[in-house]
């Protein structure tokens, strides 16, 4: 069966800003031009296409992100509507990870907003192209030549306007269009469907030609055959423009920036006609990259062509009342259809692929055969997130997704001895959804512990349990996620010697523990040489002094950024083995934790708070009282933004304190920054070690 659409005509793009940027608002007016569905949904009303939980509904924020198809102008447009609020963060990372290309929305109001760098940053990892679309010109206060400089100073990004506002704020009409250099003006707001192209108006010629000149001079840095023509004067079409910002676009260069307003209907089809023209098709980003599955040193390329073996990441699993497990696929090479043995490379196991489904929100279309550069859902497959599917005979390895550890934690009960056994089952199938989620029973208290990345993620989490898994859970008081490290540097020789008749065991072994740089995690160095010692034995050691990082000396909780270095070993030809060194080297780091100064880390946020400026004095004095660091204070538009950094132990419950200290007129953002000592005022919770 053939492909319907060239894979050049198929974009796979996600939409990604701040909370209450206007994603889903803006999906459901794209959904809508491009004939998907024939009445717009909207936030407030609970009645949109991509937020389909009952939790998103309720709550009018987007919690995961869906996956939908359209067409626009002969092209295909798979989008993925992503989460705004920090707490689902991982939902933007796993789907930047496999899309080709982005649009970032950010308000003509507050520009950019600090989810709105978290997702930014996320997308450069990830080399991902993008456009932005500066929505809500119709708000007071709407700046979009301010945005545009945002964008510059915050990112060192290249912003080049290719449209200009007519109007702002409620006298938004439309914009102007600096490749044609006509004016688009929108009749009323009624679904924005009919507009007018016309001249552009007197007052703003000049400035139109001013923009327009800036933007194909910043088009024209980027080719050669183009600057030329600039520096002659010579006209340059509008075929040739369109060609060079989607080559700048594609390679990152050049960051295209439109404008609109899409609660009120207008620029929505004009920006749905920059992502076809300027972000790319799969073919455009070219071969993803992989690995040997035996040799992770030998690079495979797996090219964006049907005729290539199969090769998929698995990069997000749903649970579907109906369908079951559901397990979203970024196919990169080849073709795949129902029926076919896959291997997942990631773990060496077999699988067999019943159905594939193209998901459509939490509608489902099944299909008869999958291409090269599509995303689709597959039901019934094993895979986790992160794990690569591939052609049984031409195996590869595609890198894994890496998430952020959980740095809150709850206890959690079932109502009922009943739903025990319920509660475990749902808790497995929360973390297999959610990468960000983990649970674990405290071996001294027998409690059931959740994991998180903030209050709202958990919060979600269990309403999930009582709606979707029919779990009513109780849960107790959120709790920080501690750390420990150490603070000093310490050799220790300890061993592992027992004989009872037969075959014993003997190793000794000498570490040199010390601190490592913050965020570096656990490192391991072998300086012991000598010829004879088994390479098996070092990874033994290595074994087991990571397996003693996971209780610190203090209260248990995990070890970070501690550094070991392997200094001298002793063994014997016959009672030596891995068992034996793995035990000694765990019980060297052990004791070398102990006696390096260990000291207890708490978790520290970045915290930005947009308040009017009469409040501005309660709320620097409270963040004070909170162990708050200020860190800066700035004007946005009319509102006064506080940046600092907090404990996380200080913040619990910070919203309801907030809205009473500025009569609900506040809000604020929190991101995770990094550990520092904690400063103990009471003895602490346990939990979740």
């Amino acid at each position: 069966m053939a492909r319907e659409t060239d894979i050049r005509q198929v974009r796979n793009i996600g939409i990604m800003a701040h909370i209450d940027a206007g994603k889903t608002t803006t999906t459901e007016r794209i959904l809508f031009y491009t004939g998907f569905v024939h009445k717009i949904g909207e936030v407030h009303e609970g009645t949109t296409i991509t937020d389909y939980m009952a939790q998103e509904r309720e709550r009018g924020i987007t919690i995961t992100s869906a996956a939908v198809t359209c067409e626009w102008n002969g092209a295909k447009i798979n989008i993925i509507d992503t989460p705004g609020h920090v707490d689902f963060t991982a939902e933007v990372q796993r789907s930047l990870r496999v899309l080709d290309g982005a649009v970032a929305l950010m308000t003509a109001v507050e520009g950019v907003e600090p989810q709105t760098e978290t997702v930014w940053h996320q997308a450069d990892t990830y080399n991902v192209p993008r456009l932005v679309f500066v929505n809500k010109m119709d708000r007071t206060g709407a700046n979009f030549q301010n945005v545009v400089e945002m964008i510059r100073e915050k990112f060192g990004a290249n912003a080049v306007p290719m449209q200009l506002p007519v109007g702002q704020e409620d006298a938004f009409s439309g914009m102007i269009d600096l490749v044609s250099m006509k004016a688009v003006t929108f009749e009323g707001d009624a679904l924005g469907a009919k507009f007018t192209v016309s001249d552009i108006p007197g007052e703003y010629q000049a400035q139109a030609d001013e923009a327009r000149a800036a933007m194909i001079e910043s088009v024209a840095e980027l080719r050669d055959d183009l600057l030329e023509k600039y520096f002659a004067g010579e006209l340059i079409s509008e075929d040739e423009i369109h060609a060079a910002v989607r080559e700048a676009t594609i390679a990152r260069k050049i960051v295209p920036v439109f404008c609109g307003s899409s609660y009120r209907n207008k620029g929505v089809q004009q920006l749905l006609d920059a992502v076809v023209r300027y972000l790319p098709s799969p073919l455009d980003i070219g071969a993803a990259q992989g690995y040997d599955v035996e040799d992770h040193d030998k690079y495979i390329m797996r090219r964006p062509d049907d005729a290539e073996p199969f090769s998929g990441l698995a990069f997000k699993i749903i649970s579907d009342k109906h369908a079951g497990r559901l397990v979203f696929v970024r196919i990169y090479s080849g073709t795949v259809e129902p029926g076919v043995t896959v291997l997942n490379s990631s773990t060496g196991k077999r699988e067999r692929i019943a159905k594939i489904m193209r998901m459509q929100a939490d509608k489902r279309e099944e299909l008869k055969e999958a291409y090269a550069g599509e995303i689709v859902a597959v039901p019934g497959l094993k895979a986790r997130t992160g794990e690569t599917v591939c052609d049984m005979k031409h195996p590869v390895l595609f890198e894994k997704i890496s998430f952020a550890d959980p740095v809150i934690n709850q206890s959690i009960e079932a109502k009922t001895t009943v739903d025990q056994d319920k509660l475990t089952a749902a808790l497995t199938s929360l973390t297999e959804e959610d990468p960000t989620f983990r649970f674990c029973t405290d071996p001294e208290s027998g409690q059931l512990i959740i994991s998180g990345v903030g209050e709202l993620h958990l919060e979600i989490l269990v309403d999930r349990l009582n709606r979707e898994f029919n779990v009513p859970a109780k849960v107790g008081k959120p709790q920080v996620a501690y750390r420990e490290t150490v603070q000093a540097t310490v050799q220790q020789k300890s061993e592992f010697i027992r004989q009872q008749g037969g075959k014993g065991q003997f190793a000794i072994v000498t570490l040199e523990v010390s601190p490592n740089e913050r965020g570096a995690g656990f490192s391991f160095e072998n300086r012991f040489v000598n010829p004879d010692f088994s390479a098996d034995y070092v990874a033994a050691i290595e074994q087991g002094a990571r397996d003693a990082m996971s209780a610190g000396p203090q209260m248990g909780y995990p070890m970070i950024d501690v550094k070991a270095i392997l200094v001298d070993a002793q063994y014997d030809v016959n009672d030596s083995s891995d068992v034996a060194f793995k035990i000694a080297g765990s019980i060297a780091m052990k004791d070398a934790c102990r006696a390096a100064s260990p000291v207890i880390l708490e978790p520290v946020f970045t915290v930005e708070i947009t308040t009017p400026d009469e409040f501005m004095g309660e709320v620097i004095a409270d963040m004070s009282v909170r162990r708050g660091k200020i860190e800066g204070i700035e004007m946005r538009g009319i509102m006064q933004v506080v940046k600092a950094t907090a404990p996380l132990s200080e913040m619990f419950g910070y919203v309801t304190q907030l809205r009473s200290l500025t009569q609900g007129r506040a809000a604020y953002t929190m991101n995770f920054s990094h550990y520092k000592p904690a400063v103990l005022k009471q003895p602490m919770y346990t939990g979740g070690r």
